[in-house]
């Protein structure tokens, strides 16, 4: 865990955050204001209708969540991570109407869909900055709080818009996986399905019911995880979604067994208690989104970790410390800002995943 004297530790419930190392209410469903201009060469898609909430979404909670205690990861482990949720129950965010305009902005986006690394073969990255609709929905302040209330810890949509809205698409070759085997570069989302799961032949979403380490020694003998602990859970309809500790819960889109439509959208969300690990693996995403708008928003992610943090040493810190506890202190207060420079130094790698 953290140095941090005084940060929280509860994740029970959205309001039971309230670490000093946070400079935003936990009240507040945002972390980092959406940019107010479009990077260069992005434009808003014409003739969008313009989301409401009160038409376009019925969110109805799910049913049951999932926690990594279940998926076997030890306590020391759940400790640095934004929550101890894993994955919940399918439930509704979009009523039918917001499903079908959300649909329809998605095929319009397909045009802007390129290969994201060794991983998925057509995906849209940065939608938000060409959907208004898109936009509007992942940054809804009524599914920030229905998110809020399923990993019991208050959240905020992600603070790097690329993680926003995020788009998958099916891929050319029927054979091949949507996505392979992987943990996310997030550490907590949504994973909605857009087109109708019920008309899918094939490519259903699947999760590993175990820890990354266990999958990884997997991969490792060539071996794929085992049908008997892998979980396709039933979506109901469009506009449907599972939450999901994607940094922790190894998923993929499995193959289709021929070819259809197939569109998942996922959205990304940062917890608000910045004393615990980023979870985040942003130097994946170096060659993979477009460097106009991807150093501008790691940087300001990273300045708002290193911000939370700093000021919560500034506002928790009594005298008495020593000249080790100091170093340590600012040490884990930079950490984030290290990370990141030693990142962008290394330049890019291959995206992590289990399939080789």
């Amino acid at each position: 865990m953290s140095p941090d004297p005084t940060a929280a530790t509860s994740t029970t419930a959205a309001t039971s955050t309230t670490a000093a190392t946070s400079t935003t209410s936990t009240t507040s469903t945002t972390a980092v204001a959406f940019p107010s201009r479009q990077p260069p060469g992005y434009e808003w898609l014409p003739d969008e209708p313009r989301f409401d909430p009160r038409i376009h979404l019925q969110i109805e909670p799910p049913t049951s969540v999932t926690s990594l205690r279940e998926f076997g990861y030890p306590a020391d482990q759940i400790e640095q991570t934004a929550t101890d949720v894993a994955v919940s129950a399918p439930f509704r965010i979009m009523s039918d109407e917001g499903a079908a305009v959300l649909l329809e902005s998605c095929r319009r986006l397909r045009g802007f869909a390129r290969r994201a690394g060794n991983r998925i073969e057509h995906t849209v990255r940065g939608g938000c900055y060409r959907s208004r609709f898109l936009r509007d929905l992942c940054l809804s302040a009524d599914v920030t709080r229905i998110m809020s209330e399923i990993y019991g810890t208050a959240v905020a949509p992600h603070t790097m818009p690329v993680h926003l809205g995020h788009l998958n698409y099916e891929p050319t070759d029927v054979h091949e996986a949507v996505d392979k085997w992987h943990h996310d570069t997030i550490p907590l989302d949504f994973v909605m399905m857009v087109s109708d799961p019920n008309q899918l032949p094939g490519g259903q979403f699947q999760y590993f019911v175990g820890t990354k380490g266990e999958v990884a020694e997997l991969a490792a003998r060539g071996e794929r995880p085992p049908t008997d602990r892998v979980v396709a859970p039933h979506f109901p309809g469009p506009g449907s979604a599972i939450a999901l500790h994607g940094n922790m819960v190894v998923h993929r889109g499995a193959p289709l067994t021929e070819q259809a439509e197939r569109i998942t959208m996922v959205n990304a969300y940062v917890a608000l208690d910045r004393s615990r690990a980023d979870q985040s693996r942003s130097r994946d995403l170096m060659g993979v989104d477009d460097e106009s708008h991807l150093y501008t928003e790691w940087t300001r992610h990273t300045a708002w970790r290193g911000a939370g943090r700093l000021t919560g040493l500034v506002e928790s810190l009594d005298f008495g410390l020593t000249r080790e506890q100091a170093i340590e202190h600012l040490e884990w207060a930079i950490d984030d800002v290290q990370s990141a420079l030693d990142d962008l130094r290394a330049g890019p790698r291959e995206a992590e995943h289990y399939e080789r």
